[in-house]
């Protein structure tokens, strides 16, 4: 753009922060490094790394980054230009065996065998929806300014698909979740996980599992629906590449098959409504919801209090940072318990959530320093929290707004969501710090 940068970037980055450059055209922009990490430092060792060295270069920091904002481009630097991916050879002549290999040697499967997609097996998937082979589908991207988006057609998700032993007649819903753009493999160096819940007929016409073991590997169309999520998410969007576009520090079990499951539908209490319609869509639409968080927990518990207290409680303790949404899957027997405490909608009890459920003290002050100097001056009511110590302070962490795309006059929505998920088999629930990201069509892609 013709203006002089000095990128910043600490060491644990230099890879991907080299590929990256190099991937838009730019593989000798002056990267300058720090040390690793820069995080919970005081200003005294802030100051240090500074005063220090490029630990690549090996150069004074501060020295380079204001020659790399100073001295004139040479004509190598100047140039510009972007890569291509390689689509590949569009034929193999080789075994079976050293096929497999080859996928899994390139990165291109979740390293457990896949269905080899064969000629055959693919325009068997491509049959499982109207639309041309050669229809771009969307874009995705790896992560926020990895890379350029890639975009996508028909027939090459239906590659994925085969890869993963979809059947056709899942195929629909797996273009459908393609076409939100959303990765399953996010990068970070948080360990994200995703989540897609489906509704509408569809959940039955394809026998989805939405009770006993809904979240196991326990269905066909569950399991496979799931995973071909997470293999066009490598091969269609350069996802999952560790170091490069995926840097999650631990890394997250849920990404083999992403947590896919249908709602269930006809065990909704009543008066509560699926989680499509509470989307804006007909109830005989048929529907993906795409959530993103980290972690899930199963909870089993039993005590004298009410079910939708004891959820409640959960709201308040189980988050260790500042999240402002939830996810809660409730087995039929608890959203029916809740219903009989007087919560006549979904909506109804996650707006009682977020009123009511409170912050740990640690945590409170630990997120609001100016509400703390507040506090020390007396000012209320920060004064009484701060001699609460570290006892449940008053104010949740939830937030409650218009839900995206609804009139001006629509009443606020909860950060918290509500799905009715189980077999019935006890008062068991689940719930994690995941929250709503986007839904799209099925029925577009039949």
């Amino acid at each position: 753009m013709g203006f002089p940068t000095a990128p910043m970037v600490t060491i644990a980055f230099k890879e991907l922060a080299l590929s990256n450059a190099a991937g838009r055209g730019m593989p000798l922009e002056r990267i300058c490094f720090t040390p690793h990490p820069l995080t919970n430092k005081t200003d005294e060792q802030m100051y240090a790394c500074l005063d220090g060295n490029d630990p690549v270069s090996g150069k004074p920091l501060m020295k380079e980054v204001v020659e790399a904002l100073t001295k004139p481009l040479a004509a190598e630097e100047k140039k510009t230009g972007t890569i291509t991916p390689t689509i590949g050879p569009p034929t193999y002549t080789d075994t079976a065996d050293n096929l497999q290999r080859y996928y899994a040697d390139n990165g291109m499967t979740d390293y457990m065998p896949i269905i080899l997609p064969m000629q055959e097996k693919v325009d068997a998937m491509l049959k499982g929806t109207s639309h041309h082979p050669d229809e771009v589908v969307g874009k995705m991207s790896a992560a926020p300014g990895a890379f350029p988006d890639w975009s996508f057609t028909v027939k090459q998700v239906a590659v994925n698909a085969v890869m993963a032993g979809a059947q056709p007649e899942f195929f629909p819903v797996i273009l459908a979740i393609a076409a939100t753009g959303v990765t399953s493999l996010f990068s970070s160096t948080s360990s994200f996980a995703r989540m897609v819940v489906v509704n509408g007929p569809i959940r039955d016409q394809i026998k989805m599992n939405s009770g006993i073991g809904a979240m196991g590997p326990f269905n066909d169309a569950n399991a496979t629906i799931g995973r071909a999520w997470t293999l066009l998410s490598k091969n269609l969007a350069a996802s999952g590449m560790p170091g490069q576009t995926y840097m999650g520090t631990q890394g997250n079990g849920f990404n083999y098959n992403n947590i896919c499951f249908p709602e269930t539908e006809d065990k909704l209490p009543a008066g509560w409504i699926p989680l499509h319609v509470q989307k804006g869509f007909k109830a005989d639409e048929s529907v993906v919801s795409i959530f993103t968080g980290w972690s899930m927990n199963d909870i089993a518990w039993f005590c004298p209090l009410p079910l939708h207290e004891v959820i409640k409680g959960w709201l308040t303790h189980f988050f260790s940072t500042s999240v402002g949404a939830a996810t809660l899957l409730l087995d039929p027997v608890v959203a029916n318990d809740i219903k009989a405490h007087g919560f006549d909608s979904k909506e109804a009890y996650s707006e009682w959530l977020a009123t009511n459920s409170k912050t740990p003290g640690w945590l409170y002050w630990q997120t609001r320093q100016n509400e703390l100097k507040q506090a020390q001056a007396g000012v209320e009511p920060y004064a009484s929290y701060l001699k609460m110590g570290d006892a449940e302070i008053p104010v949740s962490r939830f937030w409650r707004r218009p839900r995206p795309g609804a009139p001006a006059d629509a009443k606020p929505t909860s950060s918290i969501e509500i799905i009715v998920l189980g077999g019935e088999t006890n008062t068991y629930w689940s719930a994690g710090d995941f929250s709503y990201t986007a839904s799209a069509s099925v029925d577009k892609w039949r």
